[in-house]
C-alpha cells in the first residue's frame, strides 16, 4: 500500500520543528528508563477538584483539576505549569442508559479542549447519551493565549497543528505519556468512585497511542478505540512524515558531545529498544554493501524524488533502523536485499517514500561507509532515536490490556505519518483484538472520518 499524498503535502506546508532543543537532559531521559514500566496502579486516592460548571441546553461542562501522579513519582520532571492536570467532564444532562463515559486524549497540537469537545464529545452526547472527559496534554496548557474558534474545521486544524504543537524535547514526550498514563488511571478510578459505568478510552493520533498506553495500566476489562495510531512512536519520528520536522542537526550534534547517551542511557533499554539501536550498529558494521544494493533497482515510486541516485543508500538504512520489536528478522530482511530486492521493495518503499529525514543533510558529504566520525554519529543518532523510542513507546514493552477482544483499532491505509511496515502488529500483540481500516490517509480521515470514530 502506498503513501497519501495529501499527508506528504500537508506536512510540507508546515514549518514547525519538533525536538528543537534535542534529546532533553541526559539526566531526566535516565530517570524515566530508571522508572520504566514498574509504575503500575499505586495510587487510589487522587483528590480531584471541580473548579467551575457550565450549564449548556445539551449538556454541562465541569471543569477540573488535580496534580499529576507523576509528580509524586518522579518529582520535579514535569514543567511547573504541568503540575496540575486540567480536564473537562462534558456530561449529559439526561442519561439514556447506564452512565457511561469516555476519556479522550489529546493528538499532536490538539490544545486546550475545544476540539475534541466539538468534533466528538458533544456529538456523542446527541447521538447515543454518552459523557466525555477530555484531559489536557502536559505541555500543552495555554497561557494567555485567546482560542478564536472558527466554524471552519480545516481552518482550525491547520491553525492549531501549524502554529503549537511542537514539543521541544524528545524526552518531553516520554514525560508527557509518563503522565496521561497515570493521569488517565487517577480518573478511571475517579470515576468508579462517583457512580460512571461503562468506562472506556479514546484518541486520534498521538491520543490513540497514549489512550493504548494507559489502558496497559489499568488492571480490569475496558473498552479501547485507538484511532489513527499503532504500535509504536519510533517510525513515527524516523520514517513517517514527521520525521522531516526533526532537527536531527542537533540531536547528532548532542548526541556526539554527551557520551551518557552510547555509555549509560543505551545500557538501559530493555527490550525492542536496545535491538534497534544494536541492530541498526551491527548492519552499518558488518554489511557496509548493503547501502548499494538497491542501485540497480528502477524504482517507479517519485513522490518524493526517491528515484535519484543520491538516495539509495538510505533505504539500506531505513530497513535497518526502522523495525521495531522485530529482532534479528528485521537484519536479516535488510541483509537479504541483495537476493529480493523486488519481492518486498513496494512495502519498504510505503513507509520510506512517506519521509526525508534528516539524512538529506549527509549529502554535504561524500557518503561511503566509514566516510568520518560525523557519518557514524549521523547513523547512531537515528538508531539511538530509534531504540529510545521503542523503549518508551513500544506497547509490546506493556503489559497487555485485561480483555482485548474489547479494543477496536482505526487504521488508515495509506497513513505517511504512521508507518506501519516493519512494525509489528497490534493484533499479534493483542490476541483477539480487532483492526478495521479506512481507505485514505491521516489527514483526509482527521478531517472526513469523525463520525466512523464516534
Amino acid at each position: 500500500m502506498g503513501v497519501s499524498r495529501l499527508d506528504v503535502l500537508y506536512r510540507r506546508l508546515l514549518l514547525t520543528k519538533l525536538f528543537i532543543q534535542g534529546w532533553g537532559k541526559p539526566e531526566d531521559l535516565k530517570r524515566l528508563l530508571a522508572t520504566g514500566r514498574n509504575a503500575r496502579i499505586w495510587y487510589r486516592g487522587t483528590t480531584v477538584f471541580i473548579d467551575k460548571v457550565e450549564d449548556h441546553t445539551d449538556c454541562k461542562i465541569h471543569n477540573g483539576h488535580f496534580i499529576s501522579p507523576l509528580e509524586h513519582f518522579v518529582p520535579g520532571i514535569l514543567p511547573a505549569e504541568s503540575v496540575k492536570a486540567r480536564f473537562q467532564f462534558i456530561v449529559p444532562k439526561k442519561w439514556k442508559r447506564h452512565r457511561p463515559v469516555c476519556i479522550h486524549l489529546a493528538g499532536t497540537g490538539d490544545h486546550f479542549f475545544w476540539r475534541r469537545r466539538t468534533l466528538m464529545a458533544r456529538p456523542m452526547i446527541k447521538e447515543s447519551g454518552m459523557a466525555s472527559l477530555l484531559l489536557e496534554n502536559p505541555y500543552y496548557i495555554l497561557k494567555n493565549v485567546k482560542l478564536q474558534i472558527t466554524s471552519a474545521i480545516v481552518v482550525h486544524f491547520f491553525r492549531m497543528t501549524s502554529v503549537r504543537s511542537s514539543l521541544k524535547n524528545v524526552s518531553d514526550l516520554f514525560v508527557m505519556g509518563g503522565a496521561l498514563i497515570l493521569e488517565s488511571a487517577a480518573l478511571l478510578h475517579w470515576l468508579e468512585r462517583e457512580g460512571f459505568w461503562p468506562l472506556g478510552m479514546t484518541g486520534i493520533s498521538m491520543g490513540g497511542h497514549m489512550a493504548s498506553l494507559a489502558v496497559t495500566n489499568w488492571p480490569k476489562p475496558i473498552p479501547l478505540i485507538p484511532c489513527l495510531s499503532w504500535t509504536t512512536a519510533s517510525s513515527v519520528f524516523t520514517t513517517g512524515v514527521l520525521s522531516r520536522a526533526v532537527n536531527w542537526r542537533e540531536l547528532e550534534k548532542q548526541y556526539a558531545a554527551h557520551t551518557v547517551y552510547e555509555e549509560e542511557i543505551i545500557n538501559m533499554l530493555e527490550y525492542c529498544g536496545t535491538d534497534s539501536f544494536r541492530m541498526g550498529q551491527e548492519f552499518v558494521k558488518n554489511a557496509p554493501g548493503s547501502f548499494d544494493r538497491l542501485s540497480d533497482l528502477e524504482l517507479t515510486h517519485d513522490l518524493l524524488d526517491l528515484h535519484s541516485p543520491k538516495r539509495d543508500h538510505q533505504m539500506g538504512l531505513h530497513s535497518t533502523c526502522s523495525q521495531p520489536g522485530t529482532g534479528g528478522h528485521a537484519s536479516d530482511s535488510a541483509l537479504l536485499m541483495g537476493r529480493r530486492e523486488r519481492d518486498g521493495l513496494d512495502q519498504m518503499l510505503s513507509a520510506v517514500s512517506s519521509s526525508r529525514p534528516h539524512l538529506d543533510m549527509l549529502h554535504a558529504k561524500n557518503i561511503t561507509c566509514g566516510a568520518g566520525q560525523r557519518h557514524s554519529w549521523q547513523r547512531e543518532s537515528l538508531c539511538f532515536m530509534k531504540g529510545v523510542m521503542d523503549e518508551c513507546t513500544h506497547i509490546a514493552n506493556f503489559s497487555v490490556p485485561v480483555d482485548p477482544s474489547l479494543i477496536i483499532i482505526v487504521q488508515a491505509k495509506e497513513d505517511a505519518y504512521i508507518p506501519r511496515t516493519g512494525v509489528r502488529s497490534l493484533q499479534e500483540i493483542w490476541p483477539g483484538c480487532e483492526v478495521r481500516y479506512l481507505n485514505g490517509g491521516h489527514i483526509s480521515a482527521y478531517l472526513f472520518k469523525q463520525g466512523l470514530f464516534r
